[in-house]
């Protein structure tokens, strides 16, 4: 019973992917991508895909280019890290309304990262980006171990 749910539910979403990428796979591209390659001409603002756009914005975010690399790696090691910075004994989040709260706030700044990653370097983006860089290292480096700490106390 479970093998033939999970087959359809196979197909349910590989049917419409396959479709997608059979039938219009240019459907999903960036515009640029269409236009005439001119050697001569830099396209105005160069960015990455959609995926990257948060990692974009940290790397942009550190002037120095060391420690925009660093801060780069950094961000994705620290994901790395979290299971290990983890202090709650609770593993769900069904009762950790604190947790529960800054999670949305970290869902949050990666929308304001990527967004940040998509705008040009200008002057009111680079103090955004910096300051959503500063709060995603913060968040999961320092106030998700100090927040399961406190809910242990308050459980």
């Amino acid at each position: 019973y479970f093998s033939l749910k999970d087959i359809l539910g196979f197909i349910i979403m590989f049917l419409p992917l396959t479709t997608l990428a059979l039938f219009s796979p240019n459907l999903l591209g960036d515009p640029e991508n269409f236009t005439p390659a001119n050697p001569l001409v830099t396209p105005p603002h160069i960015k990455p895909e959609w995926y990257f756009l948060f990692a974009y914005a940290i790397l942009r975010s550190i002037p120095n280019k060391l420690g925009g690399v660093l801060a780069l790696a950094a961000s994705v090691l620290v994901l790395f890290l979290s299971p290990l910075l983890h202090k709650s004994k609770q593993r769900s989040m069904t009762f950790r309304p604190l947790s529960q709260l800054l999670f949305w706030i970290l869902v949050a700044n990666l929308f304001i990262l990527t967004w940040v990653g998509s705008q040009p370097v200008e002057h009111p983006f680079i103090i955004i980006g910096q300051l959503a860089s500063l709060t995603y290292f913060t968040i999961l480096l320092l106030l998700f171990p100090a927040i399961g700490t406190l809910e242990n106390k308050m459980l």
